[in-house]
């Protein structure tokens, strides 16, 4: 927790009357008390203290967040584990200390701070007031700081990062997790997300510095400061025109009949998906009236995750049908992820997987970089990407094509970090994806891009209706042509860290002391690997290509059948994932015989791994 700071306005008496007996919490306790000047924050902690909640207490003080796959991100409320006002100024302060060891011109070169638009009322707490707040910590300590006026999505701040040269960003998001979340995104200078050793470094620097400096606490630095800049025009502007870069149909855009539906739900999207068909020169997309406004409400769906499917994508699937538009996009609240629904014959919806709209993308980029490339380009430089939880699609067409595919750990930090690294030593990169509707489209921002691939499927869309085509045959046309893959991705909830970790070590000591199971009912097992651990049967040495990621648990089994199915904890919610796919060779694929292996595979991976009954797990749609 680092040193107990003075007390500052507490009464140190009443805090001794109210010990709790335990030294550690009381000291927790003191910490806060003294350190918070967010009132609801500190009435929080203060009336937990004094109904004697003295467990809840010490869950919420006697932890600290730590950084994922997405940054920090946590409910928000009072407490060293939750975010707020006290734990955004602190990881500020370790960031501030960690860049201005490691550039001697940090205060120069400056830092990019973005935010969306959630909130909480009961503790005072908003992603603008926590980007005004980490804005402060930086502008007090003469550091600076491009400061956006309003809210914009969060492949805005990466973008800018780059483009202006700075040594780091933040961005406020919890992107699509439930309302009551939020979240602390951190940004390196090369436009990717921070991956080891920054974070470790970062959290070791944010204990150094627990108490607040002075002025931390000014968020109207950035109204005052002559340091505080905003950046949103120039970015806005550049971001449109480098979008272009990627827009090859222009004229079939101007000319098209097809009508688009949009919904921001709820979030930041609105606005600058309508700038980005403007850029491609199609009509702006229809927006979903009651979603297209922020609300940290989320009011109009269970869930505001895109991801889930038709049952959030309800409102803008029925606008749709009453203004004959034959394609959806949705953007999350931040604007980083897409999903995408297209009519079809029947009348009826068809919802994109990540993994079927990453075979349309792949596709495309292709396509568009074969017709567009000079005569000498040598398609052994071209690169795509994907998560190694993803579907091999794009390994799939790269053998087939010549161009290279490469996997990354789960999270985009790892794609953008490991894209930056093949720019740089003179590769192209054309298309890079995460199964959760996370899309790369182009290299001009170095993570997903929903405002990007909205328009981009757009253009495909429009491109090939002039071919008398939809987007749902030309994804079977591509399957027929390089292999039916077919997927399915799903989890389980469990609130309790134990029993998650109590499930992957039964799986490493399946058979006794480390020894992973050999079948998974009737499946045979052909290889493991388990990242967390480090160790791959498949490879020589026994050991995994990918790096090791201890904080997290990643079992991968593949089976005799062809079957690739993968066990792993997220990132940033409670939960236990699944993912598994059958990969059949081009001219060899009946999808109803995959679709039934892989359906009957996945319930043996289920019952005889996860136990839902015996571990009290609850499945997604339950």
């Amino acid at each position: 927790m680092g040193d107990c700071g003075a007390p500052g306005d507490v009464n140190s008496n009443v805090l001794v009357a109210r010990s709790t007996g335990d030294a550690q919490l009381d000291k927790a306790v003191w910490q806060w008390l003294s350190w918070d000047k967010n009132q609801k924050t500190k009435e929080q902690i203060e009336s937990l203290l004094q109904d004697g909640k003295h467990g809840e207490l010490r869950q919420r003080l006697c932890c600290r967040l730590s950084f994922g796959t997405a940054g920090l991100r946590s409910a928000m409320g009072a407490g060293f584990c939750y975010i707020n006002d006290l734990t955004v100024i602190q990881s500020t302060q370790g960031i501030y200390k960690y860049l201005e060891r490691n550039f001697s011109d940090f205060k120069q070169r400056g830092f990019v701070v973005g935010y969306d638009t959630r909130g909480q009322v009961t503790s005072n707490c908003s992603s603008k007031k926590l980007a005004k707040l980490t804005a402060a910590v930086l502008l007090a300590k003469d550091v600076l700081v491009y400061f956006f006026s309003t809210y914009v999505p969060t492949p805005f701040v990466p973008y800018a990062v780059q483009q202006l040269g700075a040594v780091a960003g933040v961005m406020i998001t919890a992107s699509h997790n439930r309302k009551e979340d939020n979240g602390y995104k951190v940004y390196w200078e090369n436009g990717a997300q921070i991956t080891s050793p920054h974070d470790k470094e970062i959290i070791k620097c944010i204990e150094e510095c627990v108490e607040p400096w002075n002025g931390s606490w000014n968020e109207n630095l950035v109204d005052t400061s002559p340091l505080r800049q905003d950046p949103l025009k120039k970015i806005c502007d550049s971001y449109m025109e480098d979008l272009t870069k990627i827009c090859y149909h222009r004229e079939l855009n101007v000319q098209s009949t097809l009508k688009f539906v949009h919904t921001s739900f709820h979030g930041v999207g609105h606005d600058y998906v309508q700038l980005a068909f403007k850029a491609f020169g199609f009509q702006p997309p229809i927006p979903v009236p009651e979603q297209k406004d922020p609300d940290p409400d989320f009011s109009t769906v269970k869930c505001p995750n895109p991801e889930e499917g038709e049952s959030v994508l309800e409102l803008s699937l029925r606008l749709a049908e009453k203004e004959g538009a034959k394609v959806v996009v949705a953007t999350d609240p931040d604007a980083d992820r897409l999903a995408v629904a297209e009519q079809q014959e029947n009348g009826c919806w068809k919802v994109f997987t990540g993994n079927e709209l990453a075979a349309l993308f792949g596709w495309w980029m292709l396509s568009c970089w074969k017709e567009n490339c000079p005569q000498d380009a040598d398609v052994k430089n071209v690169y795509m990407l994907a998560t190694t939880v993803s579907s091999k699609i794009l390994r799939a067409i790269a053998l087939k094509e010549g161009f290279h595919f490469e996997e990354t750990l789960p999270g985009f930090k790892w794609i953008g970090s490991r894209v930056k690294n093949l720019l740089d030593n003179g590769k192209e990169v054309l298309f890079a994806f995460e199964e959760s509707i996370g899309f790369m489209c182009g290299t001009s921002v170095l993570d997903k891009d929903g405002v990007s691939a909205a328009v981009v499927i757009a253009e495909m869309a429009t491109y090939l209706q002039g071919q008398g085509l939809t987007l749902a045959q030309k994804l079977v046309d591509i399957y027929e042509m390089y292999g039916y893959h077919i997927s399915k991705t799903s989890y389980f909830l469990c609130y309790d860290p134990p029993t998650i970790k109590r499930i992957f070590e039964r799986l490493r000591n399946f058979d006794g002391p480390q020894s992973y199971p050999k079948c998974c009912g009737l499946y045979s097992i052909l290889h493991v690997r388990d990242v967390t651990t480090g160790y791959d049967s498949s490879q020589l040495n026994k050991e995994s290509v990918l790096p090791v990621s201890k904080s997290s648990q990643m079992i991968t089994f593949t089976f005799q059948n062809g079957c690739v199915a993968t066990l792993r904890t997220s990132g940033t919610e409670p939960k236990i994932k699944y993912y598994a796919e059958m990969c059949a060779l081009p001219g060899h694929s009946d999808r109803s015989v995959l679709e039934e292996e892989l359906q009957k595979l996945i319930e043996a991976l289920i019952g005889n791994f996860l136990e839902p009954a015996k571990n009290g797990l609850t499945w997604r749609s339950a």
